[in-house]
């Protein structure tokens, strides 16, 4: 890894360190906890208190992909009676894929 990159790594990780002891899941309102590399985009809802994951989605990398698969997990979740998350941009900014992945849950219903 060049210096840069491992600068950047060092960065985000501070900063979700940063965001995750403010932030705490519950069964009632779970973290919507976004995580992206190169070729995917991972979303899941985790109840914190309990350490489990309550459901999670995936799609190829892109912002339509990512909104697509924001839907996906407010489909999942609304079937599980979830319709309030604290949502987790895991460090990233929030625009692009993040923005998109938030949106595409409000859209699907989620509240946050």
């Amino acid at each position: 890894m060049s210096k840069k990159s491992i600068k950047k790594t060092e960065r985000r990780n501070k900063i979700r360190r940063r965001i995750r002891s403010t932030i705490q899941g519950t069964a009632d309102r779970p973290r919507l906890s976004v995580y992206k590399s190169n070729a995917t985009t991972y979303l899941q809802l985790i109840d914190d208190m309990a350490g489990v994951t309550l459901a999670a989605s995936k799609a190829s990398s892109g912002v339509d992909n990512a909104k697509k698969a924001g839907k996906d997990l407010a489909k999942l979740a609304q079937e599980k009676g979830i319709n309030e998350v604290v949502f987790d941009r895991s460090g990233y900014k929030y625009h692009g894929i993040i923005k998109a992945a938030a949106e595409g849950a409000r859209d699907g219903g989620l509240q946050f």
